[in-house]
């Protein structure tokens, strides 16, 4: 019931549709018990040789003789309390014994009085309307048959059909709010879940919950509805039989919350199974020529058929479960039938009311009635079927709800204010007062060592600050905090004095150009790649940016020019000409704040110089970050200070000349790279 509390938002929207499903279902379920009773005026004309007309005056006649015995013994009993309350004797266990017999009497005359009431309603109303003819009124019925069945079917149709429009409707509704939150959280959050289970929850876990929510406003909206109408007119027929066979319905009770307990277990470990599925495929897809290179295919290949493996035996534990219900459910229907049958068949073959001093029936019953019962009660097993081969699949949707509603209440690990002020345009000052941060690990409970530790750092607006360290330094970590990928665990970031946690993501965000080391493309054209950040740019801003990033180098000569498509992450491009396309991104947002994370680290000399003088007159008014593990020449023209990073710690601040005397491992990782080039 919570899962459904937590998802009814989402339906909400639309329960114009959800009602007009309802009313088809219930009408629906009245017209298949409606179809189910007219078997038994169809029983009557071929079995018994009996036409309507005759059985309906026949149970008149039979009221009217139970009546007249009725009110005799009510005139008996009432000499008999009588003759009591003369002798003063109310108190004895036979006067007692004659009030019981007395309210029995006056109940039984009632029921008998309200049956002769409806069959005289049906004897002036109905009978004059139906054939004197047998066989014409056996053709009406097999007709009115027919039209019940037929309209049974559309109401089922108008209710798929509605309940379908729901779902679509409501999933759509709710794919988008996980997409808005997934983007809301943190970059280090997203990192420990990692794509493939994103993948898993945005496709397995969401087919998942559409199969239960068409499960839930279909079949089991509908079948107990069709078993509710049927056991309604089984108890209209003999209540009392009919009870007896609701026995078994608390071990049905019993066994279905046993066998959904282990479904649910059995089907979340599944869905993680599926997620590991997606993460090797995504794998090796996403490094197929690293693994076509190195012929390495055969242990991807071992890979997949063990997570295979797994999912097989845990999708064959689901199996033998599931195959467990449906034997189960129709064991204890027919054990329910018989219940109620095999006494009915005794009270019509030996023409009683009562077994055992228990009266079963208020007459004696005929074959037709018995034969009414037995179909009603069989009915109800077809919905109970029907119920049980959908309960392993709705069990499935709910544990595939359970994940998806755990992910939505994800809360992200960056602090922000409740009341976030917007940014001014930076002018003054970046600084980060006594920095330290550690990521989490990937169980999400505990962090691994600081990745930065007690990092102090000034930078005056305007300043051009290269990065440099070895690998794991934790120069990305620290420029990261900027766009707040990251808030630190300990310490401030301030921008202008503000701290960046006291100001709104998108007015902190507005002010950042990102380059990072893998430029990140669209499959779109180029122009709207460049645009991604800025949409409101002008085609002519566009064309502007791409010429200073020397991105109509490349393009002028294409036929469609910026309009090319770039292809999935922009595969039609080489890396230079990718990373350009981003700077010329950056570029177009005028950022205050600029960052080139290792941009130049995977690409060719003459695209690395491109970019360099790219940037010399853009870096001018405003403070650039460049993330870096050497120092080019043109790169030395256009920094003004320099940030070595070492084991988390800034080590050195100073001007390249400055620090290739005073910082020995900067002196060395210069010397490295130099050798590297004259290599």
């Amino acid at each position: 019931m919570d899962r459904l509390l937590k998802f009814w938002p989402f339906v909400r929207p639309h329960r114009r549709q959800l009602v007009v499903a309802l009313i088809a279902a219930v009408a629906a379920s009245g017209l298949w018990a409606g179809a189910l009773l007219l078997t038994f005026p169809i029983t009557k004309v071929l079995m018994q040789q009996q036409s309507i007309g005759e059985y309906v005056a026949g149970r008149i006649e039979d009221v009217q003789k139970k009546s007249d015995q009725l009110t005799a013994q009510l005139v008996t009993i009432d000499v008999d309390l009588a003759a009591m309350d003369a002798r003063e004797d109310r108190d004895s266990e036979i006067y007692l014994q004659r009030l019981q017999e007395r309210a029995k009497a006056r109940s039984h005359l009632s029921q008998a009085a309200r049956d002769e009431w409806w069959n005289r309603q049906l004897q002036h109303y109905l009978i004059p309307l139906l054939p004197e003819d047998r066989f014409q009124t056996l053709a009406l019925l097999f007709v009115s048959l027919l039209i019940v069945s037929s309209l049974h079917g559309f109401a089922v149709y108008l209710q798929e059909i509605w309940i379908g429009m729901v779902v679509q409707r409501s999933m759509r509704s709710l794919r988008t709010k996980m997409f808005r939150t997934t983007l809301e959280l943190d970059a280090q959050t997203l990192g420990v879940e990692g794509t493939p289970a994103l993948m898993s929850r945005f496709t397995n876990d969401l087919t998942g919950i559409a199969q239960g929510l068409t499960l839930l406003g279909g079949k089991i909206a509908l079948e107990p509805l069709k078993a509710g109408a049927c056991l309604a007119s089984a108890f209209a027929i003999n209540w009392r039989l009919t009870l007896l066979s609701l026995i078994c319905a608390p071990l049905g009770a019993l066994v279905f919350s046993h066998f959904g307990k282990r479904l649910k277990r059995a089907s979340r470990r599944q869905m993680e199974t599926v997620a590991r599925l997606y993460a090797v495929i995504q794998e090796t897809l996403g490094s197929l020529r690293v693994v076509a290179a190195y012929g390495n295919a055969r242990w991807h290949r071992r890979q997949l058929n063990a997570e295979s493996r797994d999912y097989f035996r845990k999708a064959m534990q689901i199996n033998r479960i599931d195959a467990l219900v449906n034997p189960t459910v129709e064991m204890l229907g027919v054990t329910a039938a018989c219940l109620a049958i095999l006494p009915g068949a005794y009270l019509v073959l030996r023409q009683k009311t009562s077994i055992w001093g228990v009266q079963l029936t208020a007459a004696p019953m005929d074959i037709a009635e018995l034969a009414m019962l037995y179909t009603l009660l069989a009915s109800v097993l077809d919905p109970a079927r029907k119920l049980s081969s959908v309960f392993s699949k709705l069990k499935k949707s709910f544990a595939a709800c359970d994940r998806v509603l755990a992910w939505m209440d994800r809360k992200p690990l960056l602090n922000s204010s409740a009341e976030p002020v917007t940014a001014e345009r930076h002018h003054q000052a970046i600084e980060f007062d006594r920095v330290t941060f550690a990521y989490h690990a990937a169980d999400d409970t505990s962090v691994r060592d600081p990745a930065l530790h007690d990092v102090s750092l000034r930078i005056e607006f305007g300043d051009v600050v290269a990065m440099v360290g070895g690998n794991g330094c934790g120069k990305s970590t620290l420029v990261g905090m900027l766009p707040r990928f990251f808030d630190p665990q300990q310490g401030t970031l301030r921008i202008d004095g503000v701290d960046v946690r006291a100001m709104s993501l998108s007015s902190l965000r507005s002010q950042l150009g990102w380059v990072p080391q893998e430029s990140l493309l669209f499959d779109q054209t180029l122009a709207q790649n460049i645009a991604f950040g800025s949409p409101h740019a002008t085609r002519s801003q566009i064309e502007d940016v791409a010429r200073r990033a020397h991105v109509m180098d490349f393009v002028a000569a294409w036929p469609q020019g910026l309009d090319t498509p770039v292809g999935e992450k922009g595969q039609r491009l080489s890396g230079g000409q990718r990373q350009r396309v981003a700077l010329a991104r950056a570029m177009l947002r005028d950022p205050a704040i600029l960052v080139l994370d290792e941009a130049t680290s995977a690409i060719d000399a003459q695209s690395e110089r491109l970019i360099y003088e790219a940037l010399a007159p853009f870096v001018r008014g405003r403070t650039t970050f460049i993330i870096t593990h050497a120092m080019p020449a043109a790169l030395q023209a256009l920094v003004t200070k320099v940030v070595v990073m070492d084991q988390g710690q800034v080590l050195a601040v100073g001007s390249h000349a400055d620090l290739l005397r005073t910082c020995p491992p900067y002196a060395t990782l210069a010397a490295a790279q130099q050798a590297r080039r004259a290599a």
